[in-house]
């Protein structure tokens, strides 16, 4: 099956096998390992990526659902190889140990303030309940994305 898609801003055509995740296709085959694999079941959030602007969880996505689509993952939020306001919040505040989980938080937060630049504490706590991290805690995440949106750029 031929499927051509935007990703992280780019044009993209490749040919995949029916069936195929999204989390697949992004790993293996297109070369892109920050999208995280965590429970596999949509539970964790570790792969959460955005199509069409909406945070998307790779590992429940069939890839031949992103035909015609923006995808963004979190290779895509740096830009011109500085880091997005974001990305450098989490790591000012904290918000990243093992790292596992911070690219789905990095992908929801960024959905975030998207469409809500300047969300409170509650709605940003809210937002990422889909979303775990056994290790850092969310009172950083949550400063970091607080922070970030004081200041934040859109790729």
């Amino acid at each position: 099956m031929r499927l051509e898609f935007e990703l992280n801003g780019r044009r993209t055509v490749v040919n995949i096998p029916p069936g195929r995740r999204l989390l697949d296709l992004l790993r293996e085959d297109l070369g892109l390992p920050g999208t995280k694999e965590g429970c596999g079941e949509g539970e964790c959030g570790a792969c959460t990526v955005l199509v069409n602007g909406q945070p998307t969880l790779a590992c429940l996505a069939l890839a031949a659902h992103v035909q015609g689509t923006a995808v963004c993952t979190v290779e895509g939020l740096a830009q011109a190889g500085e880091l997005h306001p974001l990305q450098n919040a989490f790591i000012e505040h904290g918000a990243v140990q093992c790292g596992f989980c911070t690219p789905g938080l990095l992908m929801a937060s960024y959905a975030l303030l998207q469409k809500n630049p300047n969300p409170t504490r509650h709605e940003v706590r809210e937002y990422l309940a889909g979303n775990l991290c056994r290790c850092t805690g969310y009172d950083q995440v949550i400063d970091a994305v607080l922070s970030a949106a004081k200041g934040q750029r859109c790729p």
